[in-house]
């Protein structure tokens, strides 16, 4: 495929083939989530699951890729996948609006998870969803309140440092017993919350390595032993 030329040049026959039988699920599609995303079906990841319950806003487009004022209103997972299809529209999409919790169905078990969601509460009954389906996951830990790119690490959950969400996760993971998941962290001291502000400060370039980060993992994962 003329698309994955430089790909191929990259990972070879065998890699492409793993990427385009491998199948992905990424649970939150913002301004994390759509980074890898975008990765994953620009990597020839053949089959995509993205799930998200949420709609696109004007305040998500200085972050997230979906988000543009063309899209303002309309559901992420179907801008995603209406995304995807035009990166290549061979991929196969499975888009799932829904809220992910743990009376989450997901029909498809994926080969690989990736987490982005925001909610503490999610990501631990997604993370006991991968356990109970034997499948590996990775998580992003915080992305708010962060400027500097270069202090953007990935580590096993239990390692993480400095990141307040990673805090709540990591005590809430290891009270359930859950295993020691690997994770994208940021170690930089959070920027102080102005005011009585209700969401944190963003941006795109931070966000986005996250999201990109994530993906380079799993891809890393799928076609490691080439």
């Amino acid at each position: 495929m003329t698309r994955l030329n430089r790909t191929r040049l990259l990972f070879g026959d065998t890699g492409i083939e793993k990427l385009h039988n491998a199948t992905v699920m990424v649970v939150g599609c913002g301004a994390v989530g759509s980074f890898a995303i975008e990765a994953l079906a620009r990597s020839g990841i053949g089959h995509l699951i993205v799930v998200d319950f949420d709609t696109v806003e004007e305040t998500n487009i200085n972050r997230q890729l979906f988000a543009l004022d063309s899209t303002v209103g309309q559901k992420k997972v179907n801008v995603a996948a209406q995304r995807i299809h035009d990166i290549n529209p061979d991929i196969m999409v499975d888009a799932l609006d829904l809220f992910f919790d743990e009376n989450s169905e997901i029909p498809t078990v994926p080969d690989f998870i990736i987490d982005a969601i925001d909610t503490v509460e999610s990501k631990i009954a997604l993370y006991k969803w991968a356990v109970t389906h034997n499948v590996p996951i990775v998580s992003s830990m915080g992305a708010a309140s962060k400027t500097d790119i270069s202090q953007i690490k990935i580590a096993p959950l239990s390692r993480t440092t400095v990141c307040p969400l990673a805090s709540r996760v990591r005590r809430m993971a290891r009270d359930m017993g859950l295993p020691d998941i690997p994770v994208v962290y940021s170690t930089q001291t959070p920027a102080p919350v102005s005011g009585h502000a209700k969401n944190l400060g963003s941006v795109i370039t931070v966000t986005g390595t996250f999201g990109l980060m994530l993906a380079n993992y799993v891809i890393g994962k799928i076609i490691q032993d080439i």
